[in-house]
């Protein structure tokens, strides 16, 4: 029997009320704080994610769906929404706009890792970003706008995890000093590490394995290796999320799994659990653009997983909308009063009044017991005599009270 795919799952219609519940949300938070939606390709020509996500991340090396298509070209599933949305800005000329050029998206991510809680190999992704200003109030915008989103969702109990990692001035010093203090620690290290001190000696801060997260509990701090302006520009950040009374802790060890980044990182996550159920997270990549192609052009993002908010959703017991429903069902007694109930139930939707209307020949008791296990309010119900009068038999599923009602008026009834 075929099976989804491991590391995917289908939403099915149970689940969709979270899904349009989602949409709805970002939707609105992006409309409170001026984002406009962009919807990139699926795929991507390889080099993109390459060249902005780097060599020496485990996204490249290990995780990305790579193929050669029929024309002979290198095509990758898009594994992150970032680096689309940055060449979109190039190929569009979006640096004409005024700036920032402020974009949000709603898109499938595929990345090929060890299917987990919240990690999936085709999962879907909520992200925004900020792009033509390096003005710090903007990385606090940006966050608050974050912070904002779980408060809409009545998601409580989160902290804010924040971090500064330099830039090109500043950061070669302080990579300088990571690799001496883990030279020392090079037996302990996992396999990862001793290959990403050697390629990547940022991500060795972010690795989750327990045995080397004591060392890197002691590593150096990249706030200590800040030139004067990424340094200046991280105090004034703090000030403005102190202003915005956004509580927020220095996280030393934080610097996200993607190269791109610069000066500001930060992760939101619940208060009780660590990085593995960090519900979203982002930061500045003030280099990217120009990487791509484009001018130098400062910009931040952030990125949340849908199904890791669903599934914090339901541990935390947050109720959403239902969708709507049909609430009419359409019964009928005798194969001669099948025409006439086809053409009531398309009547009524034209009407705006949601039907679902009796297939087959089943009984009327068969059809009552369909009308009850669907769960709608009310039950029209056409037989012989209700076509003779011009009427119909409204019935109440919840008291199972019945009503004849006269044909043209049951429109104004049932509204």
């Amino acid at each position: 029997m075929y099976q989804a795919p491991r590391g995917t799952s289908d939403i099915l219609p149970q689940e969709q009320a979270y899904w349009r519940y989602l949409e709805q949300k970002t939707a609105n938070i992006c409309q409170l704080y001026g984002y406009e939606r962009i919807d990139a390709p699926a795929f991507e020509d390889t080099r993109l994610f390459s060249r902005s996500v780097g060599e020496g991340t485990d996204i490249v090396e290990k995780e990305m769906y790579t193929f050669e298509d029929r024309g002979g070209n290198k095509i990758t599933l898009r594994p992150e929404g970032t680096a689309p949305v940055c060449r979109a800005y190039v190929e569009h000329g979006m640096h004409n706009l005024a700036q920032p050029v402020k974009l949000y998206y709603l898109a499938s991510i595929f990345r090929y890792e060890r299917p987990q809680a919240g990690r999936f190999r085709q999962h879907h992704q909520f992200g925004y970003e900020a792009i033509g200003d390096d003005d710090p109030a903007l990385d606090a915008e940006v966050i608050d706008m974050a912070w904002q989103f779980f408060r809409s969702l009545n998601l409580r109990h989160l902290s804010l995890n924040l971090n500064s990692i330099g830039c090109k001035t500043c950061r070669p010093e302080y990579l300088i000093a990571l690799k001496d203090y883990y030279a020392d620690y090079i037996d302990d290290l996992c396999a990862d590490c001793k290959t990403r001190l050697a390629r990547n000696p940022l991500r060795l801060l972010d690795c989750k394995k327990r045995s080397c997260q004591p060392i890197s509990d002691s590593a150096p701090r990249s706030i200590d290796y800040l030139c004067p302006q990424c340094a200046e520009h991280f105090k004034q950040l703090q000030r403005y999320l102190g202003l915005l009374e956004l509580p927020f802790e220095v996280n030393h060890r934080l610097v996200r799994g993607l190269d791109y980044y610069t000066r500001t990182v930060f992760e939101i996550q619940p208060e009780t659990e660590r990085a593995q159920s960090t519900l979203g997270g982002g930061g500045r990549y003030d280099g990217l653009i120009e990487e791509l192609g484009g001018k130098p052009t400062p910009a931040i993002g952030f990125a949340v997983g849908i199904e890791r908010i669903i599934s914090n959703l339901k541990k935390y017991n947050v109720p959403v909308p239902a969708l709507p429903r049909a609430q009419v069902f359409i019964a009928y007694v005798g194969d001669e009063v099948k025409d006439e109930a086809i053409k009531l139930a398309s009547r009524l939707r034209q009407a705006g009044i949601g039907v679902i209307e009796a297939i087959g020949s089943k009984s009327l008791k068969a059809q009552l017991r369909q009308a009850n296990t669907i769960g709608v309010q009310h039950t029209v119900i056409i037989g012989d005599q209700e076509l003779k009068t011009a009427t119909v038999i409204l019935r109440d599923m919840t008291n199972a009270q019945q009503e004849a009602v006269p044909l043209t008026r049951l429109e104004e009834r049932l509204r």
